[in-house]
């Protein structure tokens, strides 16, 4: 039997916003995850230089996985060996390769509801059984030790992320620790998403290497380094598996572009220009949260970190992307439907991405304060 794998509406949003542009509609793109700056300068320039003077090929950067490696004694003081970082084209291959590393068909794997929608996909797609854990207010939208503790029988394996798409939540390091403790108790294999490290707004998120050396890690360029469109990533893996994460990259992939990896590690040298970026989520965070009254939306999940409001309209609707597809329509704001992130109760939220220039968010509340109050009077 194929695997039914439901759409990513977020896509659909974008495919119609893209399409009104191109009629000549101004849009103000809110609806993916993505940056709208692009790579470093720095970057850029080296990229530039590669195209001129490298004929490129099948290649993995060794100074580029030592870079990474070193990423993780200096923000994490946890030591991980070069060999163990595996370079992905993205965050979305390394996802596949934990996965096809830690479990075969029919296993269970658990995961936070809402939580990102390609996790749910991609472990239909390779016949494994996604567990969610509802998550609400009360958890802050996030996965706990004591949620997973009142799994029975005991998943085979937990996806988690902090920060989290679509909430911005972060696990504190106390219940990181407790949730590594309950997992090695009960047997769980961890894959920790830690893409949205780096995007921090109060203390910086912790890995779970800290607390579960036996996790795989999944990180990419495409959030902390604005390199979305670049298709480059890592995981680390404990050294047990490495020779099976080389196989099935290799076998499956082959190797990230050499481009990107050139330029990716110059882009370590590019932070004054990056933490630039995240002071301008920061203000954009500010200015959403100031709108919320506004708005009419007094529910949201806390955004610790990452680049997202996810905010509660049942007040408003039952059928969040029917929603999206309004507000887009009437004033050009696209945004992401809850369904993407909870096929349950995600009828009734809406993501926001914050990721794009402070004049392109005071623009949206421009134009969606007056439509959502419009909508509260009908």
């Amino acid at each position: 039997m194929i695997a039914a794998i439901e759409p990513f509406h977020a896509i659909a949003i974008s495919r119609e916003a893209h399409a009104m542009e191109a009629a000549g509609r101004s849009v103000i793109h809110m609806e993916f995850g993505q940056p709208s700056t692009g790579a470093p300068a720095a970057a850029i320039a080296t990229a530039h230089h590669v195209l001129d003077t490298d004929p490129m090929g099948y290649w993995e950067s060794p100074a580029l996985k030592q870079r990474i490696a070193g990423l993780y004694r200096e923000r994490h003081g946890v030591a991980v060996d070069p060999e163990q970082v595996i370079l992905t084209c993205g965050a979305s291959p390394g996802l596949v390769l934990a996965l096809t590393c830690l479990f075969t068909p029919g296993m269970r794997v658990a995961t936070a509801r809402p939580g990102y929608v390609a996790y749910r996909n991609t472990l239909k797609a390779l016949y494994l059984e996604p567990v969610e854990v509802a998550c609400g207010p009360a958890e802050r939208y996030q996965i706990s030790a004591k949620a997973l503790a009142a799994l029975d029988p005991a998943p085979d394996g937990l996806i988690l992320a902090s920060p989290a798409n679509p909430t911005g939540t972060i696990i504190p390091p106390d219940e990181l620790a407790a949730i590594a403790r309950l997992c090695a108790d009960r047997g769980i294999r961890i894959i920790s998403d830690e893409i949205y490290h780096g995007l921090s707004f109060d203390a910086p998120a912790a890995s779970m290497l800290e607390h579960a050396p036996g996790a795989i890690i999944v990180n990419s360029f495409s959030k902390y380094f604005s390199m979305a469109g670049w298709r480059l990533g890592w995981i680390v893996v404990p050294p047990a598996l490495v020779d099976a994460a080389r196989a099935r990259m290799g076998n499956l992939f082959l190797t990230p572009p050499v481009l990107a990896q050139r330029a990716g590690l110059t882009a370590f040298d590019c932070a004054d220009e990056l933490d630039g970026h995240v002071a301008t989520y920061r203000r954009n965070r500010a200015l959403l949260l100031a709108a919320l009254p506004a708005l009419g939306l007094s529910s949201i999940a806390p955004p610790d970190g990452a680049i997202y409001i996810y905010a509660d309209v049942g007040h408003l609707t039952n059928d969040s992307l029917s929603f999206c597809r309004r507000l887009l329509a009437d004033t050009g704001v696209a945004t992401a439907p809850g369904v993407d992130f909870d096929p349950v109760d995600g009828r009734r939220f809406i993501r926001i991405s914050f990721a794009v220039s402070t004049d392109r968010v005071e623009d949206a509340l421009t134009r969606m304060i007056p439509w959502f109050q419009a909508q509260s009077q009908r």
